[in-house]
C-alpha cells in the first residue's frame, strides 16, 4: 500500500474521530499528519479533494451549496499549492547557497589569512570583521629581515565577487618579486593586476607602509585608501596620516607618491578601513574627532587591546549590526 491510500484511509480516522468527539488529542493527530505530508509533497488540493469526497461520502444529504463551496475552496488551494512549492524549491535553494556562501567564507579566512608579526621595537595589533558572511576588507603583514610591511584595502561592494577580487589582490602581492617593497612600487604594481582584470564598476582603495626597524623610519604611499592617523606621544596629539594617490585599476599608467615619517618612542600609527569613520549612529556618521577619542580612551593599552575595545564600543554605537566591514590596524614604537 502505497503513502497516498495510507494516507486517505489515516485522513479518513482523524475525520470521523473529530466529528464523532471533538477534542484536541484528534486535532493534535491532525498537526501530525500535516507534517508527514509535507514530508511526502502532499498539495493542498489533494488534501482538499480528499476532504470533499469523505464529506460526501459521510454525509450524502449535504446540501449543494456546501458541496459546491469546496470546488471554491479546492481552486483557491490550487494558486496557493502552486506559490506553496514555488516557496519551498526556492527556500531549498536558499539553503543550498548558503551553504556555498560559509564554504566560501572559510576559504576566504584561510586564504587571506596573515599573521601579527612580533617585533622587539614595535607593538602590533589588528582586527577585521566583515559586516556579512564575506569580508570586501583586507589586510595583510609581511616581515622581512628589518622591515615590516603592512597593506590595507577595500572593495567599495560586499559579497562574493569583493572576496575574489580580495584573493587576486592578496595572489599578486604574494607573487612580488622579494625585492619589491617600496610602497609605491608595491601599488604600482598591483595597479596594473586590477587595470587588467578587475571590473571597471569595482572600485578598490589600498594603503601600502613598510616600517624600517633600524631607521625607525616608516614609508607609505596611497590609493584612494581612507586617511590614517599618527600620534604624536611626545605632544599628545593626533594628526591626519594624509596620502594622495588615484583609486587601483583606474589607469595602469599611475604613478604613486612615496611619503615618509620617522617614528619617535611612543608613536602610533593607525590604519583603517572606511567602515570605521562611517560608522552609522543616530546622530549620523561617525566623525574623525569622534574616533581620536575613541583611541584617546584605550591609549594606556597594548596596541592589540585597542582595536578590540574600539571595535566593541563602535559595534555597540550600532546596536551590534555593522553596516561595512571594519578594519583597524595600530603599530606602536615602544623602544
Amino acid at each position: 500500500m502505497d503513502f497516498r491510500n495510507i494516507m486517505e484511509l489515516k485522513y479518513k480516522e482523524i475525520l470521523e474521530n473529530y466529528l464523532k468527539d471533538q477534542n484536541e488529542q484528534v486535532l493534535y493527530q491532525g498537526q501530525k499528519f500535516s507534517r508527514k505530508t509535507i514530508e511526502h509533497k502532499i498539495s493542498p488540493e489533494e488534501i482538499i479533494s480528499l476532504h470533499r469526497s469523505l464529506i460526501m461520502e459521510m454525509e450524502p444529504e449535504m446540501p449543494d451549496s456546501i458541496v459546491h463551496s469546496f470546488d471554491v475552496l479546492l481552486e483557491v488551494m490550487i494558486g496557493y499549492g502552486l506559490a506553496y512549492r514555488e516557496h519551498q524549491s526556492l527556500r531549498n535553494q536558499q539553503q543550498e547557497l548558503r551553504g556555498e556562501i560559509e564554504i566560501a567564507a572559510n576559504m576566504q579566512q584561510t586564504l587571506l589569512g596573515t599573521k601579527i608579526p612580533s617585533e622587539d621595537c614595535l607593538d602590533i595589533g589588528a582586527i577585521s570583521v566583515a559586516a556579512k558572511t564575506m569580508s570586501g576588507d583586507y589586510y595583510h603583514f609581511v616581515k622581512e629581515k628589518n622591515r615590516i610591511s603592512v597593506a590595507i584595502a577595500d572593495i567599495i561592494g560586499k559579497g562574493i565577487p569583493a572576496a575574489l577580487c580580495m584573493s587576486m589582490i592578496k595572489y599578486a602581492m604574494d607573487s612580488l618579486p622579494e625585492n619589491q617593497y617600496n610602497p609605491s612600487s608595491v601599488l604600482e604594481n598591483i595597479n596594473r593586476v586590477v587595470e587588467q582584470n578587475v571590473d571597471p564598476t569595482m572600485f578598490i582603495t589600498m594603503f601600502h607602509g613598510m616600517y624600517d626597524t633600524d631607521k625607525h623610519t616608516f614609508y607609505y604611499s596611497s590609493a584612494g585608501h581612507e586617511p590614517g592617523f599618527y600620534y604624536h606621544s611626545s605632544k599628545k596629539q593626533f594628526s591626519d596620516l594624509s596620502a594622495k594617490g588615484l583609486l587601483l585599476g583606474i589607469d595602469k599608467k599611475t604613478k604613486y607618491q612615496q611619503y615618509e615619517k620617522y617614528v619617535e618612542i611612543g608613536d602610533m600609527i593607525v590604519l583603517l578601513s572606511d567602515g570605521v569613520t562611517e560608522c552609522r549612529t543616530e546622530q549620523g556618521f561617525l566623525e574623525r574627532e569622534d574616533l581620536v577619542e575613541y583611541i584617546q580612551k584605550y591609549i594606556h593599552l597594548n596596541s592589540q587591546e585597542i582595536v578590540n575595545n574600539i571595535y566593541k564600543d563602535l559595534e555597540k554605537l550600532q546596536d551590534f549590526q555593522l553596516r561595512d566591514d571594519f578594519t583597524l590596524i595600530i603599530l606602536k614604537r615602544k623602544c
